[in-house]
Parts: structure tokens; sequence; C-alpha cells
């Protein structure tokens, strides 16, 4: 799950992005409105965790100019704003949330779960063969046994599954899951894929996870 903050004082956005990546996500950081919308528009972001009072463009702005373009991408309003008319103006301009600066970093995180939450109201889980992720309890299963992953080897196998039937680029899966955006030695990808297979028992002629020489990485079932 990638996430976006839009923030203007650096000491907030690396705590929340450090917080965030501790949980798994992979999180960008703008540090004022114009490059923010520009780059809430131009990536491809689960949700969006935006500061009202940023230089150039307001977040009130640029969260309704996203809305003209993009009415499904959760936004969540962070801001020291903290009338309730200020909230209302807030929803109004299209955001999904509105969280009141201080705020505990645990009511930021089970607030950004709710709203990645599907629409049916229930967690997602993946499956491939008898193996079961489960995003809620952050727990992997093959049959009845559990396998305990690392964040980034549980964010890996989540980003396979999520993708499953595609061929992942390995520039995707570095961008997906190590949020690195420039030239980038992928070989650790390799490592991980390999922790994957050895510990999920991942080979054929079972579900097995595919390299597709030069390119990436694909999940096949038996």
């Amino acid at each position: 799950m990638r996430i976006l903050i839009i923030e203007d004082e650096p000491g907030i956005a690396n705590f929340i992005k450090q917080g965030l990546e501790e949980e798994s996500f992979a999180v960008d950081v703008a540090y004022d409105g114009s490059s923010g919308l520009e780059t809430a528009l131009s990536g491809d972001y689960d949700l969006l965790l935006l500061d009202w009072m940023v230089p150039g463009v307001s977040g009130i702005e640029v969260c309704r100019r996203f809305r003209k373009q993009n009415t499904e991408t959760p936004v969540i309003f962070l801001t020291a704003k903290d009338t309730v008319q200020d909230t209302i103006f807030g929803l109004q301009a299209g955001a999904n949330d509105y969280i009141k600066k201080p705020f505990a970093f645990e009511e930021l995180l089970e607030r950004i779960r709710v709203q990645l939450r599907p629409k049916s109201g229930e967690y997602e889980s993946y499956t491939l063969g008898d193996i079961v992720l489960d995003t809620r309890t952050h727990q992997v299963f093959k049959g009845t046994e559990e396998v305990f992953l690392t964040q980034k080897e549980f964010a890996l196998l989540e980003f396979l599954l999520r993708n499953r039937g595609h061929v992942c680029r390995r520039t995707q899966i570095i961008e997906g899951v190590w949020d690195i955006h420039f030239e980038y030695n992928t070989g650790v990808i390799d490592v991980y894929i390999n922790a994957l297979r050895k510990k999920l028992r991942l080979e054929e002629p079972g579900p097995h996870i595919k390299t597709i020489r030069g390119v990436g990485y694909i999940v096949r079932e038996a």
C-alpha cells in the first residue's frame, strides 16, 4: 500500500513516514501544495495524508483539484484548524476524514486502516493454494501452520498476491515495496523472493513464484 504525505513540517512528516513504514506501507512526502498535487496526480497512491496549511497551493485547494480527477483515493486531512466549521469545510472539499493536531499515531493508523478497508467493510485476505495472507491480523498461514515473515517479506508477498495474474516488474516491486524511485540495485528483491520460497515452500509443481528472466516475477497456482 502506497501513501502520500503532503506536510510542510519535516518533523511531523518524518515521524508519520517512519511509523507507517514500520507498518509496511510505502510512503512518499511532499512539502508544499503544488508539488504535492502534482505527485498525487502522477502517482498510484492508495491514500493521501494532507495538511491544510501547506505553502503554495493550500491543502483545501489540493483536495478540490485532486477530487476533480480522482474520486476514489481516500484523503485524510491532518491540521491544527480545529473548529466544527473547519471540519465541515474540509469534508465538503472532498476529504474522507479529518484529524486534528496534535494526534496519537495509533489513532491515525487505525483511521488509515478504516479508509483502506474494501467497500464490503471487511479486511482483505489473499490466497495462493493453501497459503492465506490476512491484512487485518498481519498473519500468513500455510494450511493450519502460521508462517512468520518479516515486515518486508509480508509486504512483498502482499504486493505479489495483489497483482496476481500479472508479471510484477522489478522496478514496480522496488517502488511499491521499498519505496525507491531512482536507479537502484534490485538484487535485494532476489534475496526476499528466495526467503519467501523457502519459508512458504513455494516451488513447482505446487503454487510458486515464477521468475520471468530480465523482467520480474509472477505468482502462479500449481
